[in-house]
């Protein structure tokens, strides 16, 4: 049999919580009792020294009852005022339910370009990463308030997803209305059994999947497979659990019934994989010896051991590494657009404002950005 991961073996989580769980679908209103629960176990995983990220649902749900919008499906300026009302009251209630337990709680607000838009990935993977470095739990949701029926992710399963690998998580935990994924619909067939591990997702695995959920959620059974192929080919485990019962995580961690979508990777070996070989080369740079024995050292490659480059290309792009006789020493993606990189040639890392003017990262291309012939 499998062996089940063990919670306590992740160092970087993203928990999405779903709006069915979270707001209470008759009074409009959040389940504070519940939350405050789950605050608990998050601050469980941080104390741990986990890095943490929500996920979270909610705004339109409550912002719908502040609005006295009737219940069913909104019309999309009605959707979008609602998100506009409840994602404040939704921000500060994860900012008090985190402040009680001395963690700071930050919001970020995305759409579908954020994810998938080379550039405007980079900054949102940053501002994720820098708010993690300062221990603080980013708070993310779909920025519905600009979001359309043609330019949205539709659901927080996928979105969930989408975080996960864009932060190098290794654990996406999809808190849920069920406890998991089953051989067949559970409330129709007595017969259907849970599957408390899928090491890989096969046709078979997609045809257990259900329907959509309540009138407060987007997803069902099919978005969460969609979530786990998205996580588990970016190096990152998926936990499907019921997430309706008191300290939902800490059930996860007790052995609880749940299912979870093993990744064959880690974070990194798949960010290094997809640099490797997804992505098409848009220019070279090349270094001194010096910088070429840092890299196979495991350093970042910082602007003066760069000789040349060549290329038109932009922040985020792949580039080829080549050495100082020429020989290809793997790719990564370079920090900086083309004619900015043509002024940072040789330069020291400290010197990147005033040949700019404006502060920039110290790393021409930083080695997590980075697969090299011998990774």
């Amino acid at each position: 049999m499998t062996q089940l991961p063990e919670l306590s073996s992740f160092r970087r989580i993203v928990v999405k919580v779903g709006s069915s769980l979270l707001v209470d679908q008759q009074k409009g209103a959040i389940k504070r009792d519940w939350l405050v629960a789950l605050a608990d176990d998050l601050a469980d995983l941080h104390r741990r020294g986990a890095d943490v990220m929500v996920v979270s649902s909610g705004s339109i749900a409550l912002g719908r009852t502040v609005l006295k919008l009737p219940r069913g499906p909104l019309r999309l300026e009605d959707s979008q005022a609602a998100a506009a009302v409840g994602q404040i009251a939704l921000a500060r209630t994860w900012s008090e339910v985190l402040g009680d337990r001395n963690i700071t709680a930050g919001q970020i607000l995305v759409t579908f370009t954020d994810t998938e838009e080379r550039r405007r990935y980079l900054n949102a993977r940053e501002t994720i990463g820098r708010l993690l470095d300062l221990r603080a739990v980013p708070v993310i949701n779909e920025n519905d308030t600009v979001a359309t029926n043609e330019i949205r992710y539709g659901d927080n399963d996928r979105l969930g997803a989408r975080v996960a690998t864009m932060a190098s998580a290794d654990l996406l935990i999809l808190l849920s209305d069920i406890d998991g994924l089953y051989t067949a619909p559970p409330h129709t067939n007595p017969d259907a059994k849970l599957l408390p591990v899928v090491p890989r997702i096969t046709p078979e695995i997609e045809a257990m999947a259900g329907g959509a959920a309540s009138e407060f959620s987007r997803g069902g059974m099919f978005t969460k497979i969609e979530a786990a192929k998205i996580s588990t080919t970016g190096g990152c485990h998926m936990v499907i659990a019921d997430g309706r019962v008191t300290n939902p995580i800490r059930r996860i961690q007790d052995g609880k019934p749940c299912t979870w979508f093993l990744s064959p990777s880690t974070p990194l070996t798949a960010r290094k994989k997809w640099i490797a070989g997804s992505m098409e080369p848009r220019g070279t740079v090349h270094l001194d010896e010096g910088a070429a024995r840092a890299l196979m050292q495991g350093k970042s490659l910082l602007p003066a051991g760069v000789t040349r480059v060549e290329g038109l290309f932009a922040r985020g792009d792949c580039v080829i590494i080549r050495g100082a006789r020429g020989e290809e020493l793997g790719r990564g993606l370079i920090g900086y657009d083309a004619d900015q990189a043509l002024q940072l040639v040789g330069r020291n890392s400290r010197d990147i404002e005033s040949v700019l003017g404006a502060p920039g990262r110290a790393e021409m291309i930083h080695r997590d950005d980075m697969a090299l012939a011998g990774d």
